[in-house]
């Protein structure tokens, strides 16, 4: 059975704050831990009013410890905002805290602005380029001390061998992660063209390793599962007028749904987000089962991450409870 796990950006919904979308983010964990989903992973992002997971490492101690057996984990960290020994210690602290639980998710990108950026680290030498190396670093603070390492240990975090991931949208972290060994995550949920190639890169140039014996792949899709077709498109006007919004500057909280995108949207963004949102299923059970089946079939994924910017919290749910009862059936 291909695994299902979920990616939350905690949405903070206009008319809401981070508080109410940090406790709903933790009340869907409980429920995806009884639903069967394998992981539930945050994302780092920073001067977004919508996103209330900025302090990824502080919401993963959230969610973990309002759950019991559900694994927790970022979707990602982005390593560039960071010194590798600092994400060592937060998420050697998590291990210890929740032995067994924890992910890390690494991500290259900023996530944010390149003022922001600058603003989180100060100096900007700290790069993407970087990024093998800084992922190398992080490896030996979470792995077992050498006698000739200069810096001993993350405290805690060496020897807690946290498994680590890489995410990406291009073959970069694709090469990578074959090259280094380690599980593959892309996030074809927002950026979906490069998809079946990455994929094969990394299943053509995995290499094994310590933590990794074979090539592991998971994909990021969007699902908005309702009762029926109309009401699913209806939910997802959320996502689309966010991303819209996204795209022109103005990033804000996640707005209810309407009934119509016409004059919201111009048809060059209308496009935008089709080819964006290419993999998202929408609509009815039927409708998902087979969108989800047919994207399985296609990529050959081990893991599904499935995402859903849904306004109401038990619209939400419900999308989300769909979702595993489909992916069990698959």
């Amino acid at each position: 059975m291909t695994a299902y796990s979920i990616l939350d950006l905690s949405p903070i919904l206009r008319g809401g704050d981070a508080a109410q979308a940090l406790g709903n983010s933790l009340d869907l964990a409980r429920h995806a831990e009884q639903w069967g989903y394998t992981r539930y992973w945050v994302a780092e992002h920073h001067n977004m009013p919508g996103v209330a997971s900025a302090a990824t490492s502080v919401v993963i101690g959230h969610i973990a410890a309002g759950t019991q057996r559900i694994r927790v984990g970022s979707g990602g960290v982005m390593l560039p905002n960071h010194a590798p020994l600092v994400i060592a210690e937060q998420f050697g602290t998590l291990a210890a805290l929740h032995p067994g639980r924890i992910d890390l998710g690494l991500g290259r990108a900023p996530g944010t602005d390149m003022e922001t950026a600058r603003a989180l680290r100060r100096d900007l030498n700290s790069n993407a380029m970087e990024f093998p190396r800084d992922v190398e670093e992080l490896q030996a603070y979470l792995g077992d001390p050498t006698p000739d390492q200069r810096v001993r240990a993350a405290v805690p975090g060496a020897g807690s061998k946290v498994p680590i991931w890489l995410l990406g949208s291009s073959l970069f972290s694709a090469r990578l992660a074959a090259q280094k060994g380690l599980p593959f995550a892309f996030a074809s949920h927002f950026a979906p063209e490069a998809l079946l190639d990455a994929l094969q890169v990394y299943r053509d140039n995995f290499q094994p390793s310590a933590q990794l014996e074979r090539p592991y792949a998971m994909a990021g899709v969007s699902v908005f599962a309702a009762d029926s077709d109309e009401e699913g498109a209806f939910l997802a006007t959320s996502m689309q007028q966010q991303f819209v919004n996204l795209r022109r500057g103005r990033p804000g909280p996640l707005p209810p749904p309407v009934e119509s995108m016409d004059g919201i949207w111009s048809p060059l963004e209308a496009e935008g987000v089709r080819q964006a949102k290419k993999y998202a299923m929408v609509g009815s059970a039927e409708t998902v089962r087979d969108g989800l089946r047919a994207f399985r079939d296609l990529t050959g994924v081990d893991e599904l991450m499935i995402t859903g910017g849904i306004f109401d919290h038990d619209k939400r749910l419900q999308s989300f409870r769909m979702a595993a009862d489909i992916c069990r059936d698959l």
